[in-house]
This record gives C-alpha cells, structure tokens and sequence, in this order.
C-alpha cells in the first residue's frame, strides 16, 4: 500500500502537534491498521483520496461480523477520524469519507469498585518482607488514594513529589499537568519505600527519576501494574474482575458518595469533560434507598 509515507506523517502529527503519549500514538496507528487489513482481506489496494463514507460504513459491517465489540468499533472510528482530519489538513484529500459516519451507540457498563475493606484486604496480601513488598504497597495506596491512570503511576517522578504540602505533579493525556493531593498514609508508604527499599537497588541509567523501579533498576511497566492487581485479587479470593482502573474509579467514587463535589473530582482525575466523570456517580441501591427514606415526604 502506498499509505506509509502519510501513517508516518500522522504519527509525527500525533506526536508533535497534539503532543500525545506513546501508548495513545500506538493506539490511533493500530486503528488504521485495522483499516487496513480490511482491504488486504478484499486483496485491494485503494488510493486514500477514493475512499468514500459507503466504504467505511462496509469496513465497520465487516469488523462487526467479525465480532468486533461496541466499544473497539468506537475507538476505531474515533482514530480513523482524526487520521481523516489530518489528512484534510494537508490538502492529502479534499473530501472526508469519516463526515457522515456514526459510531454505535454504547451502553455504559460500569466497571467494578471496591470497597475500602477490600481494598485493605489487598494491600494486606503484599508480603512486606520481600525486596518488592514494601514498593507494592505504596504502588496500591498511591493509585487508590490518588486516583491515578495506570501510565500516569509508572511515569511519576521524585522529582514531582511535593511531600510538604501534600501534592504531587500528574503527567496525564496529552501531557496535560494536574496537581492531586496525596494522603498521609501514601506518602508514609513511599517515604519508606524510596528510603529504605529503592536506595538498595542499582539504578539503570535514565530513570534515576522514576519513583517506582524493577529489579533491573528500571521504571515499572504497565504489564507489570496488571499483572500485580491480578495477583493479589487471587490472594485474596477476590471475585470480581478489576484492574488497575478499578482502583481509580473506587477512588472516584467513594469520593462522590462521600459528599465531594463532582467537580472538583474532576480535576483531581484530569477529566476534559465533566461528562467522563459522570460515570464515577453511580451509588449502590441500598445508600439510594437510604436517601429517599430519610428525605422524600412520602416515603
């Protein structure tokens, strides 16, 4: 295909102009991809200035007879959307075949939260006298008690703690920054951490300033993150299915049913749009059953 020299000018774009992170670089390129396995599986060959909305919507009824969820159909047409602008942008194409295209109407399915007893319960799992333990709990208290995407943990930095006045300094999407407050026992748990535990380990050179390290002395990976969260619900007998966002989002919303205002999480979470944090306001049916009781007249 002749689409190489224009990926490669997208990505630059991604990068450059919109000043997007690696992961979220490799996920707009992995939707075009997808595009463009669809012609490969049609063994054609199409010149991108051609291409039409019909095509499109004939791509987006193969991906789905291929069992492509809702919500990947979704983020690929939101890729293919912005490869499409970028493309108008440099006078590539004159007409955008993404104009009339809808994405599928998703149904917000909420993830699972844990309760603080749970979330305890975790952190009591981590063996505290291996080398690892003590950097573990202090990996679980910080995404819990700040509220952290799982790439805004791995890339924080010593040099963005600020444990004087209890904050630190957030890298989020789009390098976007954000103070969040960090709690006594989070930095109770990295001050030992980085003292006691990270001072022993040879440091590779380039992440001197990444808080949290591997064996190799290197900044921890996102795998890593998972696979941590997984084992430790397995410990515990856990049954429901969570993941580093499932720390995040019980953050959010033991927030919110505690009385915090909506906007405020907000900001603490590095959400653009007060609607993204609206899906953190759901509350368990028996404090709803609750509140009507003790207010409603007629209850």
């Amino acid at each position: 295909m002749l689409w190489q020299s224009y990926i490669k000018g997208f990505k630059a774009y991604l990068k450059l102009e919109r000043s997007l992170s690696d992961h979220s670089v490799d996920a707009y390129l992995n939707d075009i991809k997808k595009l463009i396995q669809y012609y490969q599986a049609l063994n054609q060959e199409p010149d991108l200035t051609e291409i039409k909305a019909a095509d499109i919507k004939s791509f987006i009824s193969w991906s789905n007879e291929l069992g492509m969820h809702a919500s990947t159909q979704t983020r690929v047409i939101s890729g293919l959307k912005a490869f499409f602008t970028y493309l108008l942008i440099e006078d590539i194409i004159q007409n955008d075949p993404m104009e009339l295209v809808e994405a599928p109407k998703l149904t917000r399915k909420l993830p699972d939260m844990l309760n603080i007893y749970e979330i305890n319960e975790l952190i009591a799992a981590i063996d505290a006298s291996k080398p690892e333990g003590m950097r573990n709990k202090a990996i679980i208290e910080v995404l819990y008690g700040c509220g952290l995407r799982v790439s805004e943990l791995t890339e924080l930095k010593i040099s963005n703690l600020f444990p004087q006045i209890e904050f630190i300094k957030v890298i989020g999407k789009g390098n976007k920054e954000r103070l969040v407050p960090i709690g006594g026992v989070a930095l109770k748990l990295l001050d030992i951490y980085l003292n006691e535990v990270r001072v022993h380990v040879k440091i590779k050179k380039g992440n001197e300033d990444f808080i949290f390290l591997n064996r190799f002395g290197a900044k921890l990976s996102r795998i890593s993150i998972f696979n941590l969260i997984k084992s430790l619900a397995i410990a515990t007998g856990l049954k429901k299915t969570i993941s580093p966002h499932t720390l995040r989002h019980s953050f959010a919303t033991h927030l919110i049913e505690g009385g915090a205002d909506l906007r405020a999480v907000q900001e603490m979470l590095g959400h653009s749009s007060i609607t993204t944090t609206e899906i953190y306001t759901h509350i368990d049916r028996d404090y709803l059953r609750e509140v009507i009781t003790q207010f409603h007249p007629r209850s």
